[in-house]
């Protein structure tokens, strides 16, 4: 039986699927008058709860959720997710907005109305079901934290442009905030402490010397206080000359807040710190970690579950792996292929970042005259490919930010070079298309083109939607072979290394958080099996032991796609199209696996 949420959740598609095949494509129901002012009503009714879900949602973590989705309405916002009064209060006002959702009258909604609902509905009970669990007292880590997310954003090149008077005032509110922002975490950390609720050691130590690099010893060295070096000359003077004066007081005030933060990390934190690794070491952390799979995966799997999928899928990709090893001139065992293939120089051809990231844009260049045997449905904005800020560089993965629905910025896919000539060409492809084109790029950036309500426009941060976008861009790697990008035995090897991860994945981060596993342990088999060098392992590891099942959400959606796709080609014949069912994959923006499911289902029928 499945848990309340998920069984809710596949009514809920079930009831789509049908309303879906019920009717032709693009005819509307004949109504009466009284059904017609039904039908107003309820879509009123939706919209604007819809819109204030949004406002819910952005206004209570505005930099991570808002400003990282493309949303630039609140950057002028810090938010305080954090304090367990806010906190409350918006979990109150989910619960408020699911018992006014429920006395919306779904049935005289038509299908896009009736996907919203059915859409709203899910992420209500998403949010609700972490709800008892406190991550509130974990606000802090290495790899995904508010200091430094914001330090980043004072570069002006990612979510948060710096080119208008305007722009510079709302990174000023911010820098502002950042100060009861910090002391509301060493508040929170303290009560971690209390109750049993820290970081692991290892991941302490990893936060230590970020943190204390975003203090600076004088303001003009501080990286919050970078822009005023760059104020552009369109600026009039006034402006200049108050921005100037306001940020130097804000750096002033923040200083000392972030000097407190380095001490409390180093004299409380690190000597509370727990030498375990997973999260079944926390208080109630085997529910709360099987929260986490539901919420990654929308899916009810169990953590053995998908350890047993992660082992078989490492088997599968090591026996398409061997057939490579003549082919790229490797004749030892098989156990040592991948080490061999990390420690080529053949493999790195790099001398400088500027030949990394020309390399990425012929690549970009090389797949664009692809798409269209593949895609009737692309996005209007185009992708810009740059380097990782050099703060966060040595603990960052290869990510992407989405474009802001107002244009300001483009869709940007983030390339991690740390050491040019030890960076290898053999992944180079599979991160493109998953970052890039036809990845991350082609789900965010058509969201912010589609005639839909904020919140499914940006919704691509979310956790609980990383089972699609993640699933979607793993799927999208798989192209590189119908793109004839992976006709090199190099790059082929890449696609099927970078496979390998997401299977590894499922392995040890149910191994760490639910079987027992050590980081030691999951370091040594990510070493082991990938070929990894043991830096590399330990950044992977440390990011799922603060990111507990997201690493899961990968190979399970990919997989969901590439089943949903079979399917269709089986019982469609002649008439599958790879344009088609694209476009109902990413035609309704980002939807749970079983919605998506539905979905597709629902098109077969229809083109049968």
């Amino acid at each position: 039986m499945l848990p309340t949420r998920f069984a809710t959740t596949v009514l809920a598609a079930s009831l789509l699927a049908a309303s879906i095949t019920s009717l032709p494509a693009q005819a509307a129901p004949a109504t009466k008058p009284a059904a017609t002012q039904q039908a107003s009503a309820a879509q009123r009714q939706l919209a604007q709860l819809a819109k204030e879900f949004h406002v819910a949602r952005a206004r209570f973590d505005p930099l991570l959720f808002a400003t990282a989705n493309g949303d630039s309405r609140y950057n002028d916002q810090i938010g305080m997710a954090i304090a367990p009064a806010v906190r409350a209060k918006q979990f109150a006002t989910y619960r408020q907005m699911q018992t006014r959702l429920a006395a919306i009258a779904r049935a005289p909604l038509h299908g896009p109305d009736q996907m919203t609902m059915d859409l709203l509905a899910y992420e209500l009970e998403a949010a609700l079901a972490l709800a008892p669990f406190p991550e509130h007292l974990l606000p802090l880590n290495h790899f995904d934290n508010i200091p430094s997310t914001l330090a980043n954003y004072a570069g002006g090149t990612g979510s948060q442009p710096l080119g208008t008077v305007k722009q510079y005032q709302d990174y000023l509110s911010r820098v502002r905030q950042l100060t009861p922002w910090i002391d509301q975490a060493i508040a929170n950390m303290r009560e971690g402490v209390k109750q049993g609720i820290v970081q692991p050691k290892s991941i302490t130590l990893a936060m230590l010397p970020q943190m204390a690099a975003l203090k600076s010893a004088t303001v003009e060295s501080s990286a919050y206080y970078s822009p005023i070096k760059r104020l552009p000359a369109s600026f009039g003077a006034a402006d200049k000359a108050r921005l100037t004066r306001d940020y130097r007081a804000a750096v002033q005030r923040l200083n000392p807040a972030l000097e407190r933060l380095v001490r409390f990390l180093e004299a409380e934190y690190l000597p509370a710190s727990r030498d375990s690794t997973g999260w079944s070491a926390l208080p109630n952390g085997a529910q709360w970690y099987a929260a986490r799979i539901n919420d990654s995966t929308n899916l009810p799997l169990t953590p053995q579950a998908v350890h047993e999928l992660g082992l078989k899928e490492v088997a599968r990709i090591s026996g398409q792996m061997q057939g490579l090893m003549g082919k790229l001139g490797y004749d030892g065992p098989a156990q040592a292929f991948p080490q061999w293939v990390r420690d080529q120089k053949q493999f790195k051809p790099f001398t400088s970042e500027a030949e990394v990231l020309d390399a990425y844009r012929k690549m970009y260049d090389a797949v664009q005259t692809k798409l269209p045997a593949y895609f009737s449905l692309v996005p209007k904005s185009k992708l810009v490919v740059d380097l990782e800020p050099e703060l966060t560089r040595a603990t960052a993965s290869d990510h992407y930010t989405p474009p802001a629905a107002d244009g300001s910025h483009p869709g940007v896919f983030w390339a991690v070079v740390n050491q040019p000539t030890d960076y290898s060409r053999t992944g180079m492809a599979s991160l493109l298309l998953h970052e890039g084109v036809p990845g991350h790029h082609f789900h965010a950036a058509l969201l912010k083109e589609m005639p839909l309500p904020d919140f499914r426009m940006f919704s691509t941060e979310n956790q609980n939607n990383a089972a699609y976008t993640e699933g979607w861009a793993l799927y999208a790697e798989t192209l590189g072979r119908d793109f004839g990008l992976y006709d090199d035995p190099v790059s082929y090897y890449g696609h099927l290394n970078a496979e390998m991860l997401r299977a590894v994945r499922l392995v040890v981060d149910t191994g760490m958080h639910a079987l027992g596993w050590s980081r030691e342990q999951a370091i040594t088999y990510m070493v082991d099996t990938l070929g990894v060098s043991e830096a590399r392992a330990k950044n992977q590891i440390e990011r799922y032991m603060v990111w507990p099942a997201q690493a899961l959400s990968y190979k399970v959606g990919s997989l969901k796609i590439l089943e949903l796709r079979d399917k269709a080609q089986r019982e469609l014949g002649n008439k599958f199209s790879y344009p088609a069912f694209h476009a109902v994959v990413l035609g309704d923006g980002t939807l749970p696996l079983p919605l998506l499911e539905a979905r597709v289902n629902a098109w077969i029928t229809l083109s049968k």
